[in-house]
């Protein structure tokens, strides 16, 4: 039996479910399960946990394994990049009976870590291995939310599979999902010690450089040590591209190579941090300390272009995130307690392709490079962040202090005047969304509010075209997936979208 639209106060404990189930089953209930959880804060004066569950008297029987066992082949599958798309991919892969080799350019999750704590510290940056690069992808250092836009079965295999591999339970019905960097590191390193305990290769420091086509199929990979220099030859009947949104230096290789790409419109902005209990009174009054972290969404088309937030990280931290020399970059990261002062989203403001087409397909993706560069040389050119406080912003002048909000990211910050950063058109419309989202969001355009910039690595400056069968429409047997090919959004998405890709090449070979 499911039941819905169950409300319970703040503070009632879950143990009410189980009276409500027994209620409704007119006796003993000796399985329950908890399907969704949301909170309803519409009427701040009387905010509800809201439930759906299902119950039975006796627990139903055990589900058949979802994948059906398959023999061993011995197709040689490549998979380019170790983020979330290349991981699930690798993943399902295993389970349909394939050894991939799984190609990524920086270190593991744990090397990652250390070079970021360097790079904060020393601001020596390592172009294979930081925040973008490396085990996990991105969204190793993000929020871990597993929000998605996109609508499909696979999103409910990609919270199970998580769960398979050590993510918390409340994954698979809360309304909101997060793991958390702290949690998503052991994920990733589960899911690594997976695909390598079933034959498959997991190599670190390993770049993809290239590819050698035979019959216009993929025949081998091409790739270098980046420690040693040493080049590598992987043959494959079948290759994987999961390359990443800042994969910059690959998309130029496979432009030269004659895939088939196309610029795709992107949002650029700056980080905004609020102290986090001021975000909680905002969404919700006085209830706020017996809640978890407070978040928002917001979207504003009160300017000349529209605008909105992104990646919003309750009591997180602004990112270090620079994967080029010279370039600064932000991003937002929170762990799975969220228990920083601050709150973070990025306000983004949309670019579109009169913005930067100049008849190049990596036109954006140098759009993106010379806001980073200008960035990097406006703040000292050390990777410190260029910063400004919201009311400074408005009246066009560089911060002179701190207010209430104290900068979280960890390279260094200087106060600067962020309008002379981005055009005139992007700063207006930044303006004119903070103004309107802080009539919807008490504090959200508050004076003391901080701003840092840049944020340019929403999502990628292009798409790698593929047809049908999911492979490229110039280069058969290579398969371009996930966020850095132009197909995902986000963690979910890209996950999904590994997924599909293992799947198309499972059909591809299962008769």
């Amino acid at each position: 039996m499911r039941i819905d639209n169950i409300k319970l106060k703040i503070g009632e404990s879950e143990e009410k479910l189980k009276k409500i189930a027994e209620e409704k089953l007119r006796g003993r209930c000796g399985y329950l399960r908890i399907l969704r959880k949301s909170l309803d804060a519409r009427n701040k004066a009387d905010i509800r946990w809201v439930y759906s569950i299902e119950a039975e008297k006796s627990a139903p029987p055990a589900k058949a394994e979802a994948l059906a066992k398959t023999k061993r082949t011995d197709k040689k599958i490549v998979v380019v990049g170790s983020g979330p798309a290349g991981l699930f991919c690798a993943v399902r892969l295993i389970d349909r009976g394939f050894c991939p080799t799984v190609l990524e350019r920086g270190g593991n999750v744990d090397e990652r870590a250390a070079q970021n704590e360097k790079f904060f510290r020393e601001r020596l940056l390592d172009e294979d291995t930081n925040v973008q690069f490396g085990e996990g992808g991105a969204g190793t250092f993000s929020d871990g939310k597993l929000n998605t836009q996109t609508h499909t079965p696979l999103n409910r295999e990609v919270l199970e599979t998580f769960v398979r591999f050590g993510a918390p339970q409340e994954i698979l019905y809360l309304a909101n999902p997060h793991i958390g960097s702290d949690n998503l590191r052991g994920v990733v390193k589960k899911m690594r010690a997976h695909i390598e305990a079933h034959g498959g290769r997991v190599l670190f420091h390993t770049r993809f450089d290239g590819l050698r086509m035979k019959d216009g199929k993929a025949f081998s990979a091409l790739a270098r040590h980046t420690e040693t220099g040493e080049e590598e030859e992987f043959a494959c009947d079948a290759l994987v591209l999961a390359i990443g949104h800042s994969s910059r230096d690959t998309f130029a290789r496979l432009s030269a190579c004659g895939f088939a790409m196309e610029q795709r419109d992107f949002a650029i902005g700056a980080r905004i941090e609020h102290l986090q209990e001021k975000i909680g009174i905002a969404q919700y009054s006085a209830w706020h300390n017996l809640l978890p972290p407070a978040d928002y969404k917001l979207a504003s088309h009160a300017g000349a272009r529209s605008a909105f937030t992104f990646c919003m990280c309750p009591g997180g931290y602004v990112m270090p995130s620079s994967s080029e020399a010279g370039g600064v970059v932000t991003n937002g990261m929170s762990n799975c307690a969220r228990d920083g002062v601050n709150a973070n989203s990025a306000l983004l403001v949309q670019i579109v392709r009169a913005d930067f087409d100049r008849g190049n397909v990596l036109d954006g993706a140098e759009f993106q490079r010379r806001i980073e560069r200008a960035a990097f040389a406006m703040a000292g050119g050390n990777y410190a962040a260029p910063v400004q406080r919201v009311e400074d912003f408005f009246e066009g002048r560089a911060s002179a202090r701190f207010g209430e909000v104290l900068p979280s990211y960890a390279a260094g910050t200087a106060m600067c005047d962020l309008n002379a950063l981005f055009s005139e058109t992007i700063a207006q419309s930044m303006k004119a969304a903070l103004r309107d989202m802080g009539k919807r969001l008490k504090g959200f355009d508050h004076p003391d509010a901080l701003l840092t910039a840049p944020e340019t690595r929403f999502s990628s400056p292009v798409r790698v075209v593929r047809g049908e069968t999911l492979e490229s429409v110039t280069h058969g047997g290579v398969y371009p997936c996930g966020e850095g090919c132009g197909y995902a959004g986000g963690i979910m998405s890209s996950a999904a979208d590994g997924l599909r890709i293992a799947e198309q090449i499972f059909k591809k070979w299962a008769d």
